[in-house]
């Protein structure tokens, strides 16, 4: 895949993040997506990702701005910089109590790419930093 057609996959994959498109975000990934989200568990497979996109759809409301791709020359790695805006709805276990507090956080996005699918995401933000907006 040639990296043009790669920051478009992953533009596709963060636009339909953003609409709450979990079928346009499927879309873009293998069926055996290696999934990493710092300080929360390492998932493989589809089934597993569309768990946690569920999860996340009832205790999280969240857009992404500010968004930038990047990508190497061959098309097979790339990475998104962007700032999550959100809206804490549910309370997640063993963190604070979920009030609608809203929150501002940079975070990115780090990504393998296989034929012409994401095969694997990597996403880390300072979970410190949401704590204490949440906390407030």
């Amino acid at each position: 895949m040639a990296r043009a057609e790669t920051l478009a996959l992953i533009q596709r994959y963060y636009e339909a993040f953003n609409a709450g498109d979990t079928a346009g975000m499927l879309a873009c990934i293998t069926d055996d997506i290696e999934h990493r989200v710092n300080e929360g568990a390492h998932r493989l497979g589809k089934e597993l990702f569309t768990e946690f996109c569920s999860h996340m759809g009832v205790s999280y409301r969240e857009t992404l701005k500010d968004m930038v791709f990047f990508a190497n020359d061959a098309g097979d790695r790339a990475a998104a910089e962007f700032v999550v805006h959100g809206e804490y709805l549910k309370t997640d276990p063993g963190l604070p109590e979920a009030k609608g507090q809203r929150y501002i956080l940079p975070a990115g996005g780090f990504f393998d790419i296989r034929g012409d699918k994401i095969a694997r995401i990597t996403t880390f933000y300072n979970l410190n930093d949401w704590v204490a907006q949440v906390s407030k």
